[in-house]
Order: structure tokens, then C-alpha cells, then sequence
């Protein structure tokens, strides 16, 4: 039985429609939905201390930018009924996502599918292909 829908959202339209998805999916079935939002950060070596104050500087502000995004979006869904959270992050989406899915073992992972360049990304997306390669549980991809 699927508990818990984890949707990958960042304001774009595949992300919408994924969480469009899930959201419908969840209502009939009684379950919640958490958002994720990862932000990928790329580490740098060798910073001085004003680079590593200017790095958290922005970091804070990606996480804001981020919030204001994904929190409208649940105080609609929560209005509607639904149970949502949200989780922002930053790192690599699938592998946070494959993380959080395995500590909700009654989950499902619903994510939209972006245009690409090579065929199986076509299809799926990069990050569908990522997660359901090294998803714990099951993954849904939206097109």
C-alpha cells in the first residue's frame, strides 16, 4: 500500500504535472505528499574564507528562492485536503530522493519528464532513468 507519494518538484511545468499526478493519486488513496526540492551545488576546493562566506551567502538564498517556490504549493495542496510536506536539499536529485524514499519503504517516487537530447533520456528524463535504477521503491514518470 503506498503511504507516502514523493514528489520531485521545481516550479516547471514537468515537475506541475508530476505533482498534478500524485496529488490525485494520493486524495483516492488517503496517502501524503512530500515535495522535494533538490538544489545541486557543485563543491569547490581551495576557498579562501571570504569565498567559503560568500558561498554560504548564496546558498541561503537558493534555499529561500527555493522555499518560495514549493511553499505556495503546499499550502494549496493542504487547503485541498491533501497532507503535504516539503523538503528542500541540496545534492545530487536522485541520489537525495532514492535517500528519503528509503526511510518511506511505502512510497512511490512520481517525477515529470524534461525533453532531452539522446533517445532513453527522451522517454524518461535523466533523472527518471538515475532513479529508477537505484530507486528502493517504485518510480513513476509523468510525461
Amino acid at each position: 500500500m503506498i503511504k507516502t507519494f514523493i514528489v520531485g518538484y521545481d516550479g516547471t511545468e514537468p515537475s506541475k504535472r508530476a505533482l498534478d499526478f500524485a496529488a490525485r493519486a494520493a486524495k483516492g488513496r488517503g496517502a501524503a505528499v512530500l515535495l522535494v526540492h533538490v538544489l545541486e551545488w557543485s563543491p569547490y576546493s581551495f576557498l579562501t574564507m571570504e569565498e567559503i562566506a560568500e558561498r554560504h551567502k548564496e546558498r541561503e538564498k537558493e534555499v529561500e528562492r527555493a522555499k518560495s517556490v514549493v511553499n505556495p504549493v503546499c499550502e494549496k495542496l493542504r487547503a485541498s485536503g491533501l497532507n503535504v510536506s516539503s523538503d528542500v536539499q541540496y545534492g545530487d536529485p536522485a541520489e537525495i530522493m532514492c535517500e528519503i524514499a528509503g526511510k518511506h519503504p511505502e512510497s512511490i517516487i512520481v517525477v515529470g519528464r524534461k525533453g532531452t537530447s539522446n533517445l532513453a533520456a527522451r522517454f524518461m528524463g535523466t533523472l527518471g532513468i538515475s532513479l529508477i535504477q537505484a530507486s528502493p521503491v517504485p518510480v513513476t514518470v509523468v510525461p
